[in-house]
């Protein structure tokens, strides 16, 4: 017997007993105040939150902001917030879109538990103005906080029929690998803004061309 298989076979006799996995049915954790524990978590990542009522608040939110107002490069996929300065029926490379300042984009969810917000690309030329900006917005109709993240694959579940990406975003992008010291906007956006908004936003949709207003 080879030293290989004296190891195989200790750890064949080490291996713990099977156990069924836990079922799924069981409580899951829900909050009182959905809203109040998203804005935690999502202030504790780094990012922040406001429910505002209307369309015409977001915009008014975002000319108070120096990111937004000082931005040479803006794009908006959210019809009546903010302005885009890119055509996106002329851009054919993704790389085209590496200085963007500013990226207003729709979320489709999100978690309470974890502030995390569901996105996808359905209608997005390029998804990688998500991750290539400088600075993220994503809007969100106020009810669309779920408690946690069970709740969160079950309300997505025909978003997994079809072809498509989809991807939850908590916080600007961050890491603390060197040294443990947390570093924002390592290989990211440097912020995240999340807006959600009490006024029905059935006119939410990708403009594709370069608008003014806002």
């Amino acid at each position: 017997m080879t030293s290989r298989d004296e190891i195989l076979a200790t750890v064949r006799e080490s291996l713990p007993e099977r156990v069924d996995l836990p079922a799924l049915d069981g409580p899951w954790t829900e909050y009182g105040d959905r809203r109040g524990q998203f804005t935690t978590c999502m202030q504790a990542v780094g990012g922040r939150v406001e429910f505002l009522r209307s369309l015409d608040d977001v915009n008014a939110e975002l000319r108070k902001r120096p990111e937004y107002t000082d931005a040479v490069k803006v794009v908006s996929a959210v019809s009546g917030i903010g302005h885009s300065s890119v055509d996106w029926a002329s851009i054919k490379d993704p790389h085209e879109l590496e200085d963007v300042d500013v990226a207003i984009l729709p979320g489709k969810l999100a978690v309470a538990e974890n502030a995390a917000v569901w996105v996808q690309d359905e209608g997005l030329k390029h998804r990688v103005v998500y991750f290539i900006c400088q600075h993220l917005v994503l809007v969100l109709p106020a009810n669309s906080i779920v408690d946690n993240m069970h709740q969160a694959y079950e309300e997505l579940t025909g978003s997994f029929d079809r072809s498509g990406f989809g991807v939850f975003i908590s916080g600007p992008s961050k890491t603390a690998d060197i040294e443990q010291s947390l570093v924002i906007g390592a290989h990211g956006p440097r912020s995240l803004s999340v807006f959600f908004v009490e006024e029905k936003l059935s006119a939410v949709s990708v403009q594709l061309s370069a608008s003014e207003g806002g």
